[in-house]
């Protein structure tokens, strides 16, 4: 692969050729920040762990610049924080046990920026390279503009693929806004139970930004731990962490889909749902 940035890299932990260890994967992440990739992934991360028939790829896009600095980070320069991230990422990778981990290393500006191509070109690249089965990436509601430029640059090179190289299932996961708000009818459910052991010390490699002064490692446990219980009202727990998903595969397979109204759809539902049930407990008739 000929990526844009002379700065990207490709780490393969276990040291085979570039081309076989892009080969084998099944399960690829596409996650804009590092540590995105173990927050909202770890259900791809999980399929593949200890296993020689299935493997996850990661792709970190940005190069960690802007990462937030206290305490024995508060000096950092950009320069130190962005090499510290881009090992920190490369340690999960090892952790993990990923087949490979891609840091494609842009800032944030061009990651945002809707006129640039580079991004999409990037992964359309590694897409071809890899061929995944599943993919995982942002969510378009997510509330971080840098993740909503992740998730665009991704499905317009998933569309960009020939019909027969497309991943059979696309999803689009929680990090920043979480997706509690979708139907139960429309989440994807990823449980990821019984493995906690694995899931901190992967969110524990970030010790930049936990130390650094955002505890995502418990948050994301957090979440997870509440997506199981608040699933279902009327039932008992039958996970203890579960991982909610909006399917994108439905944009990748008709690439003419329009992306806002598709994801707007689900806010509909969502908004005509509290409608009905506030408007029934208040004896209101629809007209």
């Amino acid at each position: 692969m000929k990526l844009h940035n002379s700065t990207a890299s490709v780490f393969i932990p276990d040291g085979q050729p570039e081309p076989a260890a892009l080969g084998r994967i099944t399960h690829l992440g596409v996650g804009a920040h590092q540590d995105d990739l173990e927050f909202m992934a770890f259900h791809g991360i999980l399929a593949c762990y200890n296993r020689a028939d299935q493997w996850f790829g990661g792709v970190t896009c940005t190069n960690g610049a802007g990462s937030s600095r206290t305490g024995p980070y508060a000096n950092f320069t950009d320069a130190q924080m962005m090499d510290l991230r881009r090992q920190e990422q490369n340690t999960a990778a090892v952790t993990g046990g990923y087949g490979a981990m891609i840091q494609l290393d842009y800032p944030s500006s061009a990651v945002k920026s809707p006129t640039a191509t580079e991004l999409s070109e990037d992964l359309h690249q590694i897409l071809t390279a890899t061929r995944p089965q599943v993919v995982y990436t942002h969510n378009p509601a997510d509330k971080h503009d840098t993740h909503i430029g992740v998730v665009i640059a991704a499905l317009q090179a998933l569309r960009a693929l020939p019909p027969d190289q497309r991943p059979g299932q696309v999803i689009g996961c929680e990090v920043w806004r979480n997706l509690d708000w979708l139907p139960d009818a429309a989440k994807m459910l990823m449980d990821v139970s019984g493995r906690d052991n694995l899931a901190a010390a992967l969110n524990g490699v970030f010790d930049s930004q936990i130390a650094g002064g955002k505890r995502y490692d418990l948050a994301t446990h957090g979440r997870r731990a509440a997506n199981a219980t608040f699933f279902e009202s009327h039932a008992t727990d039958r996970t203890s962490q579960l991982i909610f998903g909006l399917d994108l595969t439905p944009l990748v397979q008709d690439p003419t889909m329009d992306i806002v109204d598709y994801v707007c759809s689900f806010i509909d539902a969502f908004k005509d749902d509290v409608h009905r049930k506030l408007g029934q407990r208040l004896g209101r008739t629809e007209s």
